[in-house]
Formats: structure tokens, sequence, C-alpha cells
């Protein structure tokens, strides 16, 4: 298999494993997609890291098979490509992508689908694709202008250059830089802690934040009120509300 989930003490990991560079071909992609809502459906994962291996998260697109479409093959492919992406931002579960070696075209747009991301320090990361006549495809134009605003997203897809891992924490394109050898223990270690937490609760805050961004500031109040209301029904709501009053706050373990 070309990504793989494994799942332990709350924490889906969806590996890539396409060697050498975890090129995201058809295969890779589709499995994607798959993975992400197997990730969403399941009860034993409550939060998911995005991960490539040691030596690269992914570089891209794999442009041999890419060069055999025609204009006709990529209108069709081209939907399934963003689907398989937006699958993963939609996972309803906090997502942190370990981002080590490249993660270039393709691979920065997956790591530009999770809700954190932790770099190596020689990580890479850009938008190379206008060096081959043409712009980025499964959410880069989208998602990176919202991320690191409109200006900063034409410089890296107007140029294709590539960014390195301190440059993306300064721009905001990464949230934080560990040695290469501790990139996916803090990002499992930011992932356990959240699968610890009120599993509706984030969902909602996620969905919050999220659905917000993408309306009018009223629309987005009224998405946070239903959520912020509709938790009163949660039995998380009545445990962390407990042990706040008996015991102080912090300490609630929920379910």
């Amino acid at each position: 298999m070309t990504v793989t989930l494994e799942a332990s003490d709350g924490v889906g990991t969806i590996r890539l494993d396409r060697p050498p560079m975890n090129a995201l071909d058809v295969a890779t992609q589709d499995r994607l997609r798959e993975l992400a809502e197997e990730a969403t459906r399941r009860d034993d994962v409550r939060a998911v890291v995005l991960y490539g291996g040691e030596k690269v998260f992914a570089a891209g697109a794999d442009i041999k098979e890419m060069r055999e479409m025609d204009h006709a093959a990529m209108v069709v492919r081209s939907k399934a490509l963003q689907d398989a992406f937006t699958a993963v931002a939609r996972i309803p579960k906090p997502v942190v992508a370990a981002v080590t070696g490249y993660a270039l075209g393709g691979g920065c747009e997956l790591a530009l689908c999770a809700d954190f991301r932790i770099a190596a320090d020689n990580a890479k990361l850009g938008q190379p694709e206008i060096l081959l006549g043409l712009i980025p495809g499964a959410g880069g134009t989208q998602r990176l202008a919202r991320l690191v605003g409109p200006s900063r997203a034409k410089d890296l897809i107007f140029t294709g250059r590539h960014v390195r891992a301190e440059e993306a924490l300064t721009i905001g394109l990464v949230d934080r830089v560990a040695p290469a050898a501790e990139v996916y223990e803090q990002a499992r270690a930011w992932a356990a802690a959240l699968a610890k937490g009120p599993a509706l609760a984030l969902r909602a805050a996620k969905e919050s934040v999220d659905a917000g961004l993408e309306t009018d500031i009223d629309t987005g109040l009224t998405i946070e009120r239903n959520w912020f209301a509709g938790l009163f029904a949660t039995e998380d709501r009545e445990r962390g509300m407990r042990s706040f009053v008996e015991e102080g706050p912090g300490k609630a373990k929920f379910l």
C-alpha cells in the first residue's frame, strides 16, 4: 500500500509510503481519500498525524504519470485529486502534519490540509507548479492564500521557489520547527494530548473555525452559536463543568 493508517492510543498515523520521494500518483491520491474517510469514521482515532517518513514528506505529484494525461483526462481527474485532499482537510478531528525533507507541490498542499504543521529544521516547502507551466491543483491557490495571506501565497506560487523551515515559520506556513529526528514524536505528542480531549467539542471548534473562514462574520457567529449551545446537550460538557467545579480547571477526563 502507498498509504497506510495505523492507530494507537487514540492517534491515527496516515503514513505515505511510496519510495523514494512519496510522489502522489493517482493510486496514492485515491488511497489517501479512503484512509481520510476511514479516520473520520473510526472511534479509536481521535486525532491524526500526517507523515511521510524520516526523509521526505511528499515531493509532489507523479510528473511522469501526469505528463500522459491530456486535457480531457485532467478535467475528470482534477476533481478526484481535489476530493482526496478535501477529505483530509475535513477530517473532523485534530490533524497535524509532520513534515520532513521535501513538501513540494501536492506535498505542500497536503500539509496545508492539516490544522497544525511541525517541520523538520531541514524541510523545504513550496508550490513549484509554475515551473511546469501549471498552477497548484489540489487546493494550493486557496488554502495557502488563506493561511499566509494572498501576497505571500502569490510570491510562492508565481516564483515556484522553495521555502526553508525557518522562513516557513516566519510567514506562518508552518507552526513549529524541530530537529528532524524529533518531528514525528513532537507531532504525535501534539495529537495524543488532543486525543484525550472532548471529541465533540474539538469537532465543533474545528468546524466553526473552518466554516467561519468561508463566510461573513454574522454567518460565522451563527455557526459558532449553534455549536456552542448544542454542546450543552453532551456528556462531555457535563463532565468538564463538574470537574471544574469540584476539582478545579484542567483536570477533567473525557471518554
